[in-house]
């Protein structure tokens, strides 16, 4: 059991490790402490497996993001996270494209200036490409929660590039 459970975590970790880092790094700002959300939120995910062996039909991707968020959210409280710079460059985001864009480039630092309740939606539903049914499972709200905080963030953000709405 104790071998089947690690295979698993082992998995989880090669498939959602660089998409959790990013999402810790978005929220956090700071490469180490990112890596540290990720040990974290990895090390919650392997004490709180059997519990998620119980949700019918859940996703394992929005249950995963969903434990790192609230694990970044601790960080923020910290009295030492108050003094983190959270105008990063992009360049310095884990992981990121080397062929960022100027205009990219604009666009993620207007993100990182939405409200938190804004930001998660565009983070989940266009940076992580999840649908809005996982996107709300993610952030424990309603479907039309999530369409009227993205519809809240186009209209802060401007103009975004229109994607097809994606709930399979």
């Amino acid at each position: 059991m104790a071998v089947e459970k690690e295979q698993r975590l082992e998995a989880w970790l090669t498939s959602y490790g660089d998409a959790v880092l990013r999402m810790c790094y978005v929220y956090l700002a700071d490469r180490h402490l990112a890596q540290d959300a990720v040990q974290d939120t990895f090390l919650k995910v392997w004490h709180h497996m059997d519990r998620f062996e119980g949700r019918n039909e859940a996703s394992e991707k929005t249950w995963i993001m969903r434990i790192a968020i609230n694990t970044c959210k601790d960080y923020r409280r910290s009295a030492w996270f108050k003094h983190v710079d959270l105008a990063k460059a992009l360049e310095d985001m884990p992981l990121a494209a080397p062929d960022t864009t100027e205009e990219s480039r604009a666009l993620f630092m207007d993100v990182m200036r939405l409200p938190d309740k804004l930001k998660q939606v565009i983070l989940l539903y266009h940076f992580h490409n999840l649908t809005m049914a996982q996107t709300a499972d993610a952030l424990r709200i309603s479907r039309q929660a999530v369409q009227y905080r993205l519809k809240k963030a186009y209209q802060l953000l401007g103009d975004l590039p229109e994607r097809s709405v994606r709930d399979e």
